[in-house]
């Protein structure tokens, strides 16, 4: 079984009925809806359509509303496109119209602009296609000179080397949307560009007035983040998972730190209890070819072999020519790193001193499992997902089962690396009956074999969350 989970990008190319059914028979875990584009109630279309195709296939599958966040984008050109070369002049201008570029300057609407810069900073158009040097700011206007040139077009995000363009990560659009989400019913909430543990707040306010409780993930995109360890954590604390979303961050870092920032935040989240999702790029040369590149499947095992729980397509499934090719491909690629024996050791977490009895059996369940090889399985009775999310953050190289009657829970496991979620509604048998019947529907779905073990953890007293306290290693016959 593959143990990381794949997060694809409803689009265009993608939305139909009959496509989402083959995305999740090629092992598609969790759909991103992405609010930049479309409407809300295209939106809860696309959700319901979600649902009913994971019904049929008779799996658990997540939906992602991923929200647009205050990108910094420049205004439109009197043309469809302008071209830049090294040694041009190009000015930043807050008084021009929006439609009025040229190839001497741009509008924009960022008024912030010549307060968060001074001359010798390095602006970056178009997720770092193009550079300008900063060389004079004036009260409304930002003199550059071109370093790296190309064509520029209309609404290109626009950042600071080293980070700094800071605006509020909730925009109107945002707070607009929040309130259409009750149609969506999403599982998980995405918040872009994150600056502190506030917005994680604000938002978690902004949907429980709408009597909506989804997992909210942190989009991590800002440089300053990454830089102040106070914030970072923060943020691992508000959440209850981050996405590192290389895009943006990598523009305002610079791809040579990212490599190891990328590292230290799935390292971060998985200590923190943390989901993470590793998203950009992931295998972009599919968009057009039905074949990856060696160097994207490598950066898709490195993420896995790092311990991420989910992996990312964006464009590649959205508006590509091979959604459904570069799902297995992803697939294929991660089920490659999990045979190294890296994907399956834990390595932290021996010395720790855990805080109550559910984190105390989840981590003796991975403990006793990793080290008795007749193990084939860990069953985990569950009411809030909280068990098995914890069982999550250790490596090792059996299936952790999720069973629970509750379909909200086992969506949210969806995107938690190494989880199976199966419904079990442990109400339906007496307590003498439960554990063999959970043992019986394990192996009638071909999950366990005869002779087998199966590890199986549960409360002393079913149907209440955070209940845990009970750890069985029990024959399959």
């Amino acid at each position: 079984m593959r143990r990381t989970k794949i997060v694809a990008t409803i689009g265009p190319g993608s939305e139909s009925a009959d496509m989402i059914g083959r995305l999740i028979a090629a092992g598609v875990n969790v759909f991103r809806l992405n609010f930049s584009h479309g409407s809300a109630q295209r939106h809860a279309e696309v959700a319901a359509r979600i649902r009913k195709q994971a019904a049929i296939a008779g799996v658990y599958t997540g939906i992602l509303a991923d929200l647009q966040g205050p990108k910094i984008r420049i205004g439109g050109f009197t043309t469809d496109k302008v071209q830049l070369a090294a040694g041009d002049r190009f000015r930043l201008d807050l008084d021009l119209d929006l439609d009025a570029g040229t190839v001497h300057g741009v509008g924009l609407e960022y008024r912030e602009l010549c307060e968060c810069v001074t001359p010798g900073d390095t602006l970056l158009l178009d997720d770092g296609r193009l550079r300008l040097r900063v060389d004079d700011v004036e009260s409304a206007a930002v003199d550059c000179t071109v370093l790296v040139g190309g064509p520029l077009s209309a609404r290109k995000g626009i950042n600071r080397l080293g980070g700094g363009l800071a605006a509020p990560a909730l925009t109107t659009k945002d707070i607009a949307d929040i309130d259409s989400l009750s149609e969506v019913k999403p599982d998980f909430v995405a918040v872009s560009f994150v600056s502190s543990a506030d917005d994680i707040h604000q938002t978690r306010n902004l949907l429980a007035g709408h009597n909506l409780a989804p997992a909210i993930i942190a989009k991590i995109e800002r440089a300053e983040v990454v830089a102040e360890q106070d914030t970072l954590n923060g943020i691992l604390e508000a959440a209850e998972g981050i996405m590192v979303a290389r895009g943006d961050l990598g523009v305002e870092v610079g791809d040579a730190q990212l490599i190891g920032i990328q590292k230290d935040l799935i390292t971060r989240a998985r200590k923190k209890d943390r989901v993470v999702i590793t998203a950009t790029q992931m295998m972009e040369s599919m968009i057009s070819n039905p074949m990856p590149t060696r160097a994207e499947v490598f950066d898709v095992a490195n993420a896995v072999l790092d311990g991420t729980d989910a992996v990312m397509l964006s464009a590649e499934t959205a508006v590509g020519d091979y959604p459904v090719e570069v799902v297995s491909a992803m697939a294929e690629a991660a089920l490659g790193a999990e045979r190294h024996p890296v994907a399956r050791t834990s390595r932290y977490r021996v010395e720790r001193q855990f805080s109550s009895a559910q984190e105390t059996v989840a981590m003796s369940a991975i403990y006793a499992a990793n080290h008795f090889p007749n193990v084939r399985g860990i069953a985990c009775l569950t009411e809030s997902g909280t068990t098995p999310t914890l069982m999550s953050r250790l490596s090792s190289g059996l299936p952790i089962f999720a069973l629970s009657n509750n379909p909200t829970t086992l969506q949210k496991l969806a995107i938690c690396r190494g989880v199976v979620p199966l419904f079990f509604d442990a109400t339906a048998f007496s307590e003498e009956e439960v554990e063999s019947s959970a043992i019986e529907y394990l192996r009638d779905g071909g999950y366990i074999l005869e002779g087998d073990s199966i590890l199986l953890t549960r409360g002393q007293v079913m149907g209440h969350p955070g209940a845990t306290n009970i750890m069985k290693i029990l024959p399959v016959n």
